[in-house]
């Protein structure tokens, strides 16, 4: 059994190995790269993606990268490409190979059927003298000096190399298609980034009843309207026109303070000029200026008209923090 100094020295090692092996991508970022990425962008086909073993499971990997941020892709496995799946690649697809030997059999028996279909082929791979290097249209290179594995033989350090340079072509992808945090919450509507993007305060608002008393009603139909609609407030009205807010914390004051407070009116208990926000505003807007002002609700306006209310909880429920 390790000792916890030598367990911890060999995950050291291992974070090491593969960092080096990273930083020494940057050596291999050269014009074939560019070339690919302008491939992409002027391509209408997708980016098909095949490999075998953990090459496959990178491929799979970065097949979901670049279809949330805007490049079209398919993961192809290598062997069940040659056993029905080679019909998925189209005319005007882009192949992409990930092999660190770019010898293995399923790659060297899959690549001429994929250049006899004309498809452009691109080689991640960590051998540039290899079958798939000299078979290919475009070479990215992936090389490692060694795997994190003492035996240097389990996939770690090639394995990372073929992710960070799959990144790195996705972000180059992304970059150049202006590709904005609004079009990468299209792909993730569910998410919580879909969700601070599009969600709108007006989509919260819409399932709250709408609280309101008069300036001059009594403090007994203040509490009944703030229980009754349970939103923890109420707006206070001049007629159409806003003056104010009631929440329950400035109720609680009211009773703390004593007196005689059933001869008091909404508007001897209302803090005026309360923080509103326009019905069609994001409600990740109104979480920050909830945020910063530390309240819990915004009267919600369309234009001046009052509508409603939106509460903290109505935010929190939606998973947007």
């Amino acid at each position: 059994m390790k000792t916890t100094e030598e367990i911890k020295s060999i995950a050291k090692f291992t974070i090491e190995t593969e960092a080096k092996s990273v930083l020494q991508l940057v050596d291999f970022v050269d014009d074939e790269l560019v070339n690919v990425v302008q491939k992409l962008l002027q391509n209408s086909g997708r980016l098909v993606i095949t490999g075998i073993g953990k090459s496959a499971n990178i491929a799979q990997k970065l097949v979901a990268t670049f279809n949330s941020t805007g490049q079209p892709a398919l993961f192809m496995h290598a062997a069940d490409a040659l056993h029905g799946d080679l019909g998925s690649v189209q005319k005007n697809d882009v192949v992409m190979c990930i092999s660190k030997s770019g010898n293995t059999s399923e790659i060297k028996a899959l690549l001429p059927l994929l250049k006899g279909m004309g498809n452009d082929l691109v080689a991640m791979t960590g051998n540039i003298d290899s079958f798939l290097a000299k078979q290919s249209d475009y070479l990215l290179n992936t090389s490692v000096d060694k795997e994190a594995c003492p035996n240097n033989l389990a996939p770690t350090s090639s394995t990372t190399a073929q992710l960070v340079m799959g990144d790195a072509l996705a972000v180059c992808l992304l970059e150049c298609r202006n590709f904005s945090d609004v079009d990468f919450a299209r792909f993730h509507p569910g998410g919580a980034l879909g969700q601070r993007l599009f969600l709108k305060v007006s989509d919260l608002s819409a399932q709250n009843q709408s609280p309101q008393v008069s300036v001059d009603a009594d403090v007994k139909s203040v509490i009944v309207e703030i229980s009754q609609k349970r939103l923890g407030a109420t707006a206070v009205l001049q007629g159409d026109v806003i003056k104010g807010i009631i929440t329950d914390g400035d109720i609680r004051r009211m009773l703390e303070a004593g007196g005689d407070f059933m001869n008091l009116q909404a508007k001897d208990i209302m803090c005026e000029n309360p923080k509103q926000i326009q019905a069609d505003e994001l409600a990740s807007v109104a979480l920050e200026i909830m945020e910063e002002h530390k309240i819990t609700q915004l009267l919600v306006m369309e234009a001046t008209s009052y509508i409603g209310i939106v509460h903290l909880h109505d935010i929190l429920k939606e998973g947007i923090i």
